[in-house]
Order: C-alpha cells, then sequence, then structure tokens
C-alpha cells in the first residue's frame, strides 16, 4: 500500500511539475508576443540553415524581413516576397518573373507574417534549456504542435531574457529536416516609405517582367 502511495505522489508531483512549466513557458511567450505588437514596425536581419544528413541536405544562407502588422517585405535567396494584406507577390529578378497568389492558408506554413508570432496557437509547451550566447541569457521554450497529423515533431524557440526578443527558432521535422533560423539584427519601428507594401504592376512590365496571377 505504501508503494502504491508512493507512485501515486511521484506521478502527481510529476504533472504539478510540468503543469507549472508549461504556465511558465506560456506567460513568457506571452511577453514575448506583446512586445511584438507593441511596434508599429519590425525589421529582422536573420540566418537560416537547413540540414537533412539522411538526404544529404546542408544549406546555409540569410534574408531580412521588414513586417508591419500582416504585411511584408520578404527578402531571400535573391528574390523578394511582398504581402499587401490581401496578395503574395514574388518577385524574381533573375526570371524577369511575378507571381501573384493568395497568402497560403496552410497553418503550419512558417509565412514572414508569423515569423514572430507563430507560437500562439496550435502548441503545448515546456520550459526548455537556458544558454549564454556571447553574454546574452537565451531561454528555450519547447513547443509541440497539438495537431498530430502536422509534419512538424517539434520546434525549439530561444527568447534573449534581456529584450524578451526571439533569438533563435529550431524545428524538427518529422522526416528528420531540421531548420534553424538565427536572428542577427532585429530593429523596431524604423523609418518606412508608405509605398513600401505595395505592388506596382506597371513598373515591372515596362522593365519587361513576365507576370503570373495565379
Amino acid at each position: 500500500m505504501k508503494k502504491v502511495l508512493l507512485l501515486m505522489g511521484m506521478v502527481l508531483t510529476m504533472q504539478l511539475t510540468f503543469a507549472q512549466n508549461s504556465d511558465k513557458a506560456k506567460a513568457l511567450l506571452d511577453e514575448v508576443y506583446a512586445k511584438v505588437k507593441s511596434y508599429d514596425n519590425i525589421y529582422v536581419d536573420f540566418r537560416f540553415d537547413l540540414k537533412n544528413l539522411e538526404a544529404g541536405i546542408n544549406q546555409e544562407t540569410r534574408g531580412d524581413v521588414t513586417l508591419q502588422g500582416d504585411k511584408y517585405l520578404f527578402n531571400y535567396l535573391g528574390s523578394q516576397q511582398l504581402y499587401d494584406g490581401q496578395k503574395v507577390y514574388t518577385i524574381v529578378p533573375e526570371n524577369e518573373e511575378v507571381t501573384i497568389e493568395e497568402q497560403s492558408q496552410d497553418d503550419d506554413a512558417m509565412t514572414p507574417s508569423k515569423m514572430l508570432t507563430f507560437y500562439q496557437e496550435g502548441h503545448n509547451y515546456s520550459w526548455d534549456i537556458l544558454q549564454d550566447v556571447q553574454g546574452r541569457k537565451v531561454q528555450y521554450i519547447k513547443l509541440t504542435p497539438i495537431d498530430s497529423n502536422t509534419e512538424i515533431k517539434s520546434r525549439l524557440l530561444g527568447v534573449d531574457m534581456g529584450t524578451k526578443h526571439i533569438y533563435k527558432l529550431i524545428e524538427t521535422g518529422k522526416n528528420g529536416t531540421v531548420t534553424t533560423i538565427t536572428v542577427n539584427s532585429f530593429k523596431t519601428n524604423q523609418p518606412v516609405s508608405k509605398t513600401l507594401f505595395t505592388f506596382d504592376a506597371d513598373k515591372y512590365e515596362e522593365d519587361g517582367y513576365y507576370i503570373i496571377r495565379n
């Protein structure tokens, strides 16, 4: 009987600890979200790493994105993607081509507009490791998707505890692919042109671009 009571006590203690860690993780993410939403605009310069050892994939590049509400201007791999709140415009200078389409409705898709807020829904949370990165304390929160059908196994979100800004995102797929986004520069409330998130079709047509409307 004593063994049964001891076992029940251990289980209850573990459940309580897990609940407390989950609440603590959620509280930190709520702080991060509130900070993000308080800015008029955000500019992020980042490093992007994609690895899958089994498939022999090891890619590293950089990009940058300017965010204002849901709108964004995203520069990556020599291309540019613009979202004006209604349509997504993907501009590829190498091909002199522009593709116009609707914003993805895939909840798992890590679109630029969700880059700093995706963690608010659809995950279970747990408190993870604390790292010292060049004098900065980075606290990691483990996010496990609630939807078991998703292709995402887990995500680790690193938060700079000094600024409450996102420093790193490590996403592990069920196929073994590990995607890491590391923030190099995080700037807020920058001077932004009123036309930054406006697509000028005439300009690109005059420059000889082929425009595809999906």
